[in-house]
C-alpha cells in the first residue's frame, strides 16, 4: 500500500482504549467505523509490562496538566490496553467489514504478534519516535509505515527516517501531531504539514487530538493524505481516551467534510470548461450606452463597460475614445468592430 498513490485521503479510525474492556464493544466499534466512511481501523498492541514498569515513584506518575494527572503509567496502560487474544478476532471483523486493520506496536513481541496476523501497515506512535531499535525492527518487515511526530525534533524525524531507509523501507508517511490530549487549536500549527512534505520528502498526514473536526478538514487543504482520529461507539462508555474521541455522528461528519474538501481541492487548472465558458456570458464588455448616429464621436457618455459579455473586451475602452461611429447605433447594442472607424486595423 502506497499512500502517495491513493486517490483519496486515507482516513483512520483509532480504536485505542475505546472498548471499555469488552471485545463485543470493540467489534461493534469496528462495524460503526465502516458506517462512518472510514478506510481503516487502528489498534494499539501493547501490555502494561511491554510499555512501562510497575513502579510507583515520581518518575512514573503523570503530572503534565492532563486528563490523566495523578495516575501511574502502569495503571493507566493496564486499563487502556487491548488484550492480545482479541487481535485475531478484531482483524477478522475488520476484514469482514472491508476495512484495513493495522496497529501501533510498542515492542518486538507486539511486532511478532502482528506479523502472524499479516498486519498490512505499521504505525509508530509519537512517543516511540525515539525508540530506534523498535523502528528498525518494524521497518525490517518491509510494510508501509506511518510515523507520528508529536514530540519529535527535526533530528528525531531525520534519524527515524534514516533508520527506515537503512532497512530498505522508504514507504513512510509522517503525521503532524500535537501530543496533547486534547490538543488546543492554537498549538496545532497545521501549516507545518506542507513543510514536512517539502523538508523530509515524504507523504504527510495528520494525527489529530483536538476537540472537533476542523483540524482534519483544514489539514486536507494543506496537503494531508492520511487522517487519524480517535473514534468510539458511544462516549458514555467512558475510558482514558473518551474525552477527545469522536462518536459515530461526529466521525461521520468529519469523513463527509473531508470528502467534500477533496473534491474542492481538485487540480491546478486554468482551462475553461463548458461551464466556465457559459459563465463568461456574465463578464464585463463594452456596450453602447446612449443612442448615437453615424459620424458621432465615441465618448464616455455613449459607451460603457457593463455586464453581460457580448461586446468588445473592456481593455479597448481608452483606445476607442475619440474615434467615430460608422453607423447608427442604439443604446443596449454590444459594441462591435464594424461599428467603429478603422478599428479592425488597430486591434
Amino acid at each position: 500500500m502506497n499512500f502517495s498513490e491513493n486517490k483519496k485521503v486515507f482516513i483512520i479510525a483509532e480504536l485505542s482504549a475505546n472498548h471499555g474492556g469488552d471485545i463485543n464493544i470493540a467489534k461493534e466499534t469496528i462495524r460503526a467505523a465502516k458506517k462512518t466512511g472510514a478506510d481503516a481501523i487502528k489498534l494499539q498492541t501493547y501490555k502494561a509490562d511491554t510499555i512501562t514498569l510497575d513502579v510507583k515513584n515520581e518518575f512514573f506518575k503523570i503530572d503534565h496538566n492532563s486528563h490523566w494527572d495523578g495516575r501511574y503509567l502502569y495503571d493507566l496502560y493496564e486499563e487502556a490496553y487491548t488484550p492480545w487474544e482479541w487481535h485475531e478476532e478484531l482483524f477478522l471483523t475488520a476484514k469482514e467489514e472491508g476495512l484495513v486493520c493495522f496497529s501501533s506496536p510498542f515492542d518486538f513481541t507486539a511486532v511478532d504478534l502482528l506479523e502472524r496476523l499479516d498486519c498490512p501497515i505499521y504505525k509508530i506512535a509519537s512517543f516511540e519516535i525515539t525508540d530506534i531499535p523498535l523502528i528498525e525492527y518494524v521497518a525490517s518487515k518491509g510494510k508501509p509505515m506511518i510515523i507520528s511526530t508529536g514530540i519529535a525534533t527535526e533530528e528525531d524525524i531525520d534519524l527515524a527516517l534514516q533508520t527506515c531507509f537503512n532497512q530498505g523501507n522508504r514507504n513512510v508517511t509522517l503525521l503532524k501531531c500535537t501530543s496533547q490530549y486534547p490538543a488546543l487549536p492554537e498549538d496545532c500549527n497545521l501549516i507545518t504539514i506542507p513543510d514536512i512534505k517539502s523538508r523530509f520528502g515524504t507523504n504527510v498526514g495528520l494525527s489529530d487530538h483536538t476537540m472537533g473536526i476542523e483540524a482534519p478538514i483544514a489539514s486536507v487543504a494543506l496537503g494531508a493524505t492520511v487522517i487519524e482520529k480517535h473514534f468510539m461507539l458511544d462516549k458514555s462508555i467512558g475510558g482514558p481516551d473518551a474525552h477527545f474521541s469522536l462518536d459515530l455522528e461526529e466521525f461521520t461528519q468529519m469523513v463527509s467534510a473531508v470528502r467534500r474538501v477533496e473534491k474542492m481541492i481538485g487540480k491546478v487548472d486554468y482551462s475553461l470548461t463548458d461551464k466556465k465558458l457559459k459563465s463568461r456570458d456574465f463578464s464585463r464588455s463594452l456596450f453602447v450606452s446612449q443612442d448615437a448616429k453615424e459620424g458621432d464621436t465615441i465618448t464616455k457618455n455613449n459607451i460603457k463597460s457593463v455586464r453581460p459579455g457580448h461586446g468588445l473586451h473592456p481593455k479597448y475602452y481608452n483606445q476607442l475614445l475619440g474615434k467615430k461611429f460608422v453607423k447608427n447605433v442604439d443604446r443596449g447594442e454590444p459594441l462591435a468592430l464594424d461599428m467603429i472607424e478603422n478599428l479592425s486595423k488597430n486591434l
